[in-house]
């Protein structure tokens, strides 16, 4: 199955109406269930109870779970414990309730550190949990933030019945200072075949951190450390955060140029370990990773976020979607070529008291493109041609100052898809750093 996690932060004005439009946009993608991120906001049970109702309107049977943020919420006491139990008892027997094994599913972001008043994680998690029994049983699947390896010996392997790993989303050990050694070494097998696969053409630099980007590395410590139980993982098309110390207190990049189609590719080969995989985000503007319409309410990331639309890449998810839960990549009836890039390059100078992400020196100055032909075809990106085969294919090329991004999709000498990217430049002369993507599509007759 495959998850989307909605921040209902960033819902505060949504109606039932905005539930039901995301919802059907999102099943139509090929998603399962949203993850609703849920926080100390006290109007968030509203929203999250519109969200219920919406989906029940939708008729597409679409799920729904609660992903509890213990970055947000409070987890001292055995009376925090049993303020959170709503979350699942007032939804075990909705119609559109993600059940799993007969129990109700439910994820948290972090909790790692949650006592509820008892002497460990595992003891704690223990108090909230014991409660739920019969139709209100739980299947818990939490994002701890602790190393897997020590849940068995401490006790919190007990207490969970899958695992998310968050962070296996974005490649987050990669740096400005170590990024170029981990590209460069290339020690698994499977990695060397993922990138075959993905038919990835394009800079060396793209070429060498494809080895980064369809690194297995955490998904297989998470299932060897679940002994069994099952994995959930995490899929991301981007990360870029700019808030100052007056705000959030967050400025910095993970290294994601040509990360979406990579990473689905690597879940794709490996579905059979992966029963679940969590799309991070549906709509978490604040870093960038958001694949859902921009609206709702913004976490201040206006600056970086609008003009920045990125529902070609939820177009483009169904593909992969579909491929991860049924085995076979799908045939195609129409040609689609998508592209992205940032909008100045990583080194451009702007008048912006935040400064530089951090880590932004391990970017590349690139055009990125993933095409899906229905035979072969040539495609030229600006003044570059590549040679294009039937099904998925990946492609970079470098781009200068004041470059525009133009793709164009030929077959017998004829032009069958073309992307009109508006009045988009590479621009080296931003008014405030944004490292987010640019991104669009377009397609040869319906899509």
């Amino acid at each position: 199955m495959v998850f989307a996690h909605v921040i209902v932060g960033n819902t505060y004005p949504y109606t039932v109406q905005d539930w039901e439009t995301d919802i059907n946009l999102a099943h139509a993608y090929g998603i399962d269930a949203f993850a609703l991120n849920v926080g100390a906001d006290t109007w968030g049970p509203a929203r999250v109870a519109d969200a219920y109702s919406a989906a029940e309107a939708t008729g597409t049977g679409f799920k729904l779970f609660i992903s509890l943020d213990m970055s947000s919420l409070p987890c001292t006491s055995a009376a925090d414990a049993t303020s959170l139990q709503p979350y699942v008892t007032n939804y075990t027997s909705h119609p559109n309730q993600l059940k799993y094994d007969n129990k109700v599913f439910l994820s948290t972001f972090a909790g790692e550190t949650c006592l509820f008043g008892q002497a460990t994680t595992a003891q704690g998690w223990t108090t909230f949990l014991s409660p739920l029994t019969g139709t209100n049983a739980v299947f818990f699947v939490p994002s701890f933030f602790s190393d897997p390896t020590t849940w068995s010996s401490t006790g919190v392997l007990n207490v969970m019945d899958g695992g998310f790993s968050w962070n296996s989303a974005w490649p987050v050990d990669a740096t400005a200072s170590n990024y170029q050694t981990l590209a460069a070494s290339d020690t698994s097998q499977s990695t060397s075949l993922i990138i075959s696969a993905n038919q990835f053409q394009g800079t060396q630099n793209s070429l060498l951190v494809e080895n980064i980007l369809t690194s297995t590395g955490p998904d297989a410590t998470y299932v060897s450390a679940l002994q069994g139980k099952p994995y959930m993982a995490g899929v991301s098309p981007w990360f870029f955060t700019h808030y100052s110390p007056q705000t959030y207190n967050k400025s910095f990049v993970y290294l994601a140029d040509s990360l979406y189609a990579s990473r689905w590719n690597t879940l794709i080969q490996y579905r059979n370990s992966i029963p679940f995989v969590e799309v991070i985000t549906w709509n978490d503007y604040g870093e960038s990773h958001y694949i859902g319409p921009i609206k709702g309410s913004q976490p201040n990331s206006q600056a970086w976020v609008d003009g920045y639309d990125h529902q070609a890449w939820l177009h483009m998810t169904k593909y992969f979607t579909t491929a991860y839960k049924t085995g076979a990549y799908p045939a195609l009836t129409s040609d689609v070529v998508y592209v992205w890039a940032r909008p100045h390059p990583k080194d451009a100078t702007a008048p912006d008291s935040i400064g530089k992400p951090t880590n932004y020196e391990m970017l590349e100055d690139a055009m990125f493109a993933v095409v899906l032909a229905t035979s072969g075809a040539t495609l030229q990106l600006n003044l570059h041609s590549f040679t294009v085969p039937a099904g998925f294919s990946h492609y970079s090329i470098p781009l200068s100052a004041g470059d525009k991004m133009q793709a164009s999709l030929f077959r017998n000498g004829a032009p069958v898809v073309q992307v009109d990217s508006g009045n988009y430049t590479f621009n080296p002369n931003p008014p405030s750093y944004n490292y987010n993507a640019f991104v669009t599509f377009g397609c040869s007759g319906s899509c």
